[in-house]
């Protein structure tokens, strides 16, 4: 069989831009795979809903009749113990829920100003 003279380096050449295409598209194009578009949405998603339920637990903290002392627990805790703290006081345990959220918590701890290390000066030289 007589095949035309082009054939063989036009296919070569089709399959070598297929290659290159997928591999600039992947790596620089913003292309991803079906599990990993998933995982991306799964993990909005959640930010959404811990974003929309921080009202919620900001609420709880204000109508809470021993939110002085339940702050003040809190805050005499180490820094990475205070999201543990918060969950224990109830403030991250949404109402139909059993147990409190960590993420919950952890965005309540930086809506109430809790974990925020007081502002430092910045560093001055002086340069007279």
């Amino acid at each position: 069989m007589n095949s035309p003279e082009w054939l063989k380096p036009g296919l070569c050449g089709a399959v070598t831009g297929a290659v290159l295409a997928g591999f600039v598209g992947f790596t620089w194009g913003g292309w991803v795979t079906g599990g990993t578009s998933n995982d991306r949405a799964m993990a909005m998603a959640r930010n959404n809903v811990v974003t929309a339920l921080v009202p919620v637990c900001l609420d709880m903290a204000r109508t809470d009749a021993e939110r002085d002392a339940k702050l003040a627990a809190i805050r005499a805790v180490a820094t990475f113990r205070q999201r543990d703290a918060l969950m224990e006081a109830g403030w991250a345990t949404v109402p139909g829920a059993e147990t409190p959220d960590r993420d919950i918590a952890q965005a309540c701890l930086a809506a109430l100003g809790v974990g925020k290390s007081p502002e430092r000066p910045e560093n001055t030289i002086n340069e007279g």
